[in-house]
């Protein structure tokens, strides 16, 4: 049964041959263009030119791409055979292993984890989805042309104080990603990223081609990969740690539900690492694009979050056709949150449909609403209630809003939770006759990688998640 059409077989808990009853990834390409879509997203375009500028530019890139390699790239892996070996949702994916290896089925909250992990995030995600399709608007109607800092920032300050205007893009955001995944795997998912994607990585050549001509190239290279380790510090590497973590889209269940649609001829090894590659291109091409702009306009490229929504839309509103190339680079962002959106809505749309017995439409309708509603307590947060600390009597969480609290919970407990738990159950758990057939690597290669995630990878996500939580 095709979930393009019909939605996913109902969940049997069986394991040999399950992946051939659901929709399938047509070719390599549309799985690592839906894998890349998913990990390439605001973390690539908005977060990581910040902590870069924060945390000192080349030395903080040498240490984040160490961290790809010996970090994401093996725990991607291990989430992608999961999901293939499992061929089901994430959470039914480890329960038919566990069933078949017999594991503890509590094991099972792995996938659990990831799936709550990706859809608390998508419900503010969203609400920042929605700040993008708004600064289109206000870029391309020549809104911030000539305008102050100050002026800049009132416009900022502006959107995030009224709530009608956020919510409407929340609104567009989520209808945007709801319609992608309940049109399905091929039909649905993989038409709209092999659109999307090409369109992105066009969009950033583009936008990086205009950096060139500002004078200022040269000294964003150099900003980027000339390491000066002067000016790294312990929590720099660990800052490094974990964005090479998280902009992977590890720990929140999405790997295990794309890699639950690939066919078994695929190598899980070679379209890992390509994916990675990808990623992290971007995010290099994206320090290409916005660090010219920032040092020819004299501006601080450690500006932290306000980086994209404040000191660019400063710089594109001083620059000749700003106006243009700032349109063209929220049109970019856009693009990079739609495909990471639509990631983060798979994982639970697939589990209801073999848990609960929905159609596609009716599961992505009934997830996407109730996040959409959820997201509703973070625009509130912005402004109305945003004096409001639920659990501000906790010391360390004192005096963060709704929107503060998901980010927090999301981003410092359930994503590395769900990574040292899937790097454990890898490591240690899982039969090692069956994961060296699933990832078909020669013995060096597969020994290679199944020490590194049954013993480096769980300390280095061990001391992020211990870091983040002091």
């Amino acid at each position: 049964m095709s979930v393009s059409s019909s939605g996913s077989a109902a969940y049997s808990g069986s394991l040999e041959g399950s992946n051939a009853q659901r929709g399938l990834w047509s070719s390599r390409l549309a799985f690592i263009l839906a894998a890349t879509g998913s990990a390439v997203g605001l973390g690539n375009i908005w977060k990581f030119p910040y902590v870069t500028g924060e945390n000192g530019g080349g030395a903080f890139v040498l240490v984040y791409l160490l961290c790809i390699a010996i970090i994401g790239i093996p725990i991607m892996m291990a989430e992608v055979m999961i999901g293939r070996r499992g061929g089901h949702s994430p959470v039914n994916s480890i329960k038919a292993i566990a069933q078949r290896d017999g594991l503890n089925p509590a094991w099972k909250l792995v996938g659990a984890v990831g799936i709550l992990a990706g859809f608390l995030i998508l419900s503010f995600y969203s609400v920042i989805g929605g700040w993008a399709i708004s600064y289109v608007g206000t870029t391309a109607s020549g809104q911030l042309s000539g305008q102050t800092a100050d002026a800049v920032g009132a416009i900022f300050s502006g959107l995030l104080s009224n709530p009608g205007t956020l919510l409407l893009w929340h609104t567009v955001f989520m209808a945007l990603v709801m319609l992608v995944v309940a049109k399905g795997v091929r039909s649905g998912l993989e038409r709209a990223v092999s659109i999307l994607m090409p369109a992105l990585f066009v969009l950033l050549l583009i936008v990086v081609g205009y950096a060139m001509t500002t004078g200022h190239f040269g000294q964003a290279a150099a900003f980027l990969f000339q390491p000066d380790f002067s000016k790294l510090t312990t929590s720099g590497v660990l800052v490094a740690l974990g964005h090479a973590f998280f902009t992977l889209s590890l720990g929140m269940a999405v790997m295990m539900a794309y890699g639950s649609y690939l066919p078994k001829k695929i190598s899980i090894a070679k379209t890992s690492i390509t994916v990675s590659v990808i990623d992290t291109g971007v995010a290099l091409l994206a320090g290409l694009a916005i660090f010219p702009i920032v040092f020819a306009n004299g501006l601080e490229p450690g500006a932290g979050p306000g980086l994209i929504f404040q000191t660019l839309p400063l710089a594109f509103g001083q620059m000749p056709m700003g106006s243009l190339f700032g349109t063209l680079f929220f049109v970019l962002l856009i693009f990079a949150a739609w495909t990471s959106g639509i990631s983060l809505l798979e994982p639970i749309v697939e589990w209801l449909e073999e848990q609960k017995g929905m159609n596609r439409t009716v599961s992505t309708l009934g997830a996407g609403v109730v996040c959409w509603a959820l997201g509703i307590t973070s625009i509130l947060s912005l402004n109305l209630w945003a004096d409001f600390a639920p659990l501000g009597f906790i010391p360390m969480l004192e005096g963060k809003t709704i929107f503060d609290l998901l980010d927090f919970f999301t981003a410092n407990i359930l994503l590395p939770l769900g990574g040292l738990l899937v790097a454990l159950m890898a490591g240690w758990v899982m039969s090692k006759p069956a994961m060296e057939k699933e990832l078909a690597l020669s013995p060096g290669t597969f020994n290679l990688w199944f020490v590194t995630v049954r013993f480096i990878t769980p300390i280095a996500v061990g001391v992020v998640f211990i870091y983040n939580l002091m």
